[in-house]
């Protein structure tokens, strides 16, 4: 069945969603350097001219080589959180100047977008207008990943031709595409860890010596220094959201470890009326929540993967993407690209399970995500128990993970009740 049912409405949709993210993205992207980009282009600059690179995360430093290089806004710069081999995604085009550069990005981000959408439609047997539709609900997540440079609709394109070639019964590659982004961004490795569960040795393999192919060429060139500081310091401060040069109590980050810092921690300054000023509520409170969230998705995938069912990767998938997102110590909008895969295989999985009302309910929770003016809710960061309403991107994630729960638990029909996808087609045997 389509997933827009009124293809009219359906193409006057596409073309709206394609114009805001061509008017706020790419043409923005192609005419000035905004913030972000500058902190990748200036690591890899550093790279190139060979100047030490493991100085990197030494933010005065850091700062003075935006300034000599005249790349962005040097206060605003810092390579931290960041993992190291971040510092070589951009080297191929540091002969071309910041704005150059930035175009050439674009570029590739607009044709990973497309190719997305392709792949993603061949996936699901989706008409590409309904693969379209999905991907660029997602709104500003899009617009915000082009406009300011980041890489995540790479990674995102990454992970959905990961999960074709894994579809089409080519493990290796399959896992070559999800070990390629993972040294950079953690996300995928939520993946090559399910894939572990299933005992697809091949493609596990595959994206381990992908990940230990690229950490190998980051120690080579970068040194080894730079990566024992990013494991002593870097990336414990970064997974308790306690991110260098950024407000803690920042609303923006959209995260429990935020929520509950606003909710239970007094700072004069940052937070002056916390609900209850607890601070070691706070630290409980992370911990608690993300243990419930994950044991929840734990028991869930133990469910799917004892039923017997058929197609029980599909929304495995989609339900790890989620809570993935969910336990994130940090999120900002252009992260939710990485939902196009996960998102895509629970609602063709709900809408061929017959589950409908859950199918469209994660559509709008994500276009709501994709859309919402958060300049109306952010007024209620730190008026007490009025706080949680600042957070309606976390809440609304938390609302899909606890739809997909929720259908996924009430999923009763057998593999033979499930209509038979047109393509793709060998999926690869259990010890492949």
């Amino acid at each position: 069945m389509p997933v827009f049912p009124n293809r009219p409405l359906a193409a006057v949709l596409l073309a709206a969603l394609a114009a805001h993210v061509l008017v706020r993205g790419i043409v923005p992207a192609s005419t000035r350097v905004d913030t972000d980009f500058p902190s990748y282009f200036t690591a890899a600059q550093v790279v190139a001219e060979g100047q030490g690179a493991d100085r990197l995360y030494d933010i005065q430093w850091f700062q003075e080589q935006m300034r000599r290089h005249r790349i962005g806004t040097p206060a605003e710069g810092k390579f931290s959180p960041l993992p190291p081999p971040t510092a070589l995604l951009l080297l191929p085009l540091t002969p071309l100047g910041p704005l150059n550069a930035l175009r050439v990005l674009t570029a590739v981000s607009a044709l990973c977008l497309i190719g997305s959408i392709a792949v993603l439609a061949r996936i699901l047997a989706w008409n590409v207008v309904d693969a379209a539709l999905l991907v660029l609900l997602s709104g500003w997540a899009v617009v915000n990943g082009v406009r300011l440079g980041q890489p995540y609709i790479l990674v995102s394109a990454s992970c959905i031709l990961g999960y074709y070639a894994y579809t089409r019964s080519r493990p290796w590659l399959a896992g070559t595409c999800l070990g390629l982004f993972t040294p950079l961004k953690y996300f995928p490795v939520i993946f090559l860890v399910y894939f572990a569960f299933l005992r697809h040795w091949r493609l596990v393999v595959g994206g381990a010596l992908t990940i230990g192919a690229v950490v190998v060429v980051s120690i080579v060139v970068l040194g080894w220094k730079i990566h024992a500081q990013f494991l002593a310091s870097v990336l414990g401060s970064h997974l308790t959201a306690n991110l260098a040069m950024q407000d803690p109590f920042a609303v923006a980050f959209q995260s429990f470890d935020s929520l509950y810092r606003r909710l239970f921690v007094f700072d004069a300054m940052a937070n002056p009326q916390p609900w209850v000023a607890a601070p070691s509520l706070q630290a409980a409170a992370v911990l608690v929540t993300k243990t419930v969230i994950f044991l929840v998705a734990l028991t869930t995938l133990l469910r799917l993967s004892r039923s017997g069912r058929a197609h029980a990767t599909a929304p495995s998938i989609g339900l790890l993407g989620i809570m993935a997102l969910l336990l994130a110590p940090a999120t900002a909008t252009y992260h939710f690209v990485l939902l196009w895969l996960p998102l895509g295989l629970l609602v063709d999985s709900f809408l061929r399970a017959r589950c409908s009302v859950c199918a469209y309910a994660l559509v709008g929770c994500y276009a709501l995500m994709g859309f919402f003016p958060y300049r109306f809710t952010a007024p209620f960061a730190g008026r007490g128990g009025w706080t949680v309403l600042a957070y309606p991107r976390l809440l609304l994630l938390l609302t899909m993970f606890a739809v997909s729960v929720y259908c996924l638990w009430n999923w009763t029909e057998t593999a033979t009740d499930l209509p038979k996808r047109p393509a793709p087609a060998n999926r690869p045997a259990a010890h492949s």
